[in-house]
C-alpha cells in the first residue's frame, strides 16, 4: 500500500505458497490493511522485484523507494515509471504482473 507521502506498508501478514501447490481444502490465509482516500494498492508478482542474486529485503526496499518517487502520478502511469525505475520495460528472467489501484 502506497501512501500519498510516499510511505509503504506492507500486506505480508498472511504469506502462502503459490497456487495450486497446497491442497484444496486448506483455506488461504488472509490479511487487511486499513486505507484513506487517495492510497494506492500495489499488486504484483514476485517477478518485478526478486533478483537470483539479492535478498528479498534488497528488493523490497527496491521497490518502495522507486514507488516513494511517484506517488502523485495516476495509477496507469505510476505503473508505467515502477517498471522503468526497477529496470523490466525490456523483460525479465521471470513473468510480471503489475496492478495499481488509487483507493
Amino acid at each position: 500500500m502506497l501512501h500519498p507521502d510516499g510511505t509503504c506498508q506492507w500486506l505480508d501478514q498472511a504469506t502462502d505458497p503459490p497456487l495450486g501447490t497446497r491442497p484444496q481444502q486448506v483455506p488461504r490465509p488472509q490479511a487487511s490493511l486499513p486505507y484513506d482516500h487517495g492510497d494506492t494498492l500495489v499488486l504484483y508478482t514476485d517477478g518485478l522485484i526478486e533478483r537470483r542474486d539479492e535478498d528479498i529485503d534488497t528488493s523490497l526496499t527496491r521497490l518502495a523507494d522507486a514507488l516513494s518517487k511517484d506517488t502523485r502520478l495516476s495509477p496507469e502511469r505510476l505503473a508505467d515509471a515502477l517498471l522503468t525505475r526497477l529496470g523490466v520495460t525490456g523483460g525479465a528472467g521471470d513473468d510480471i504482473a503489475l496492478v495499481t489501484v488509487r483507493l
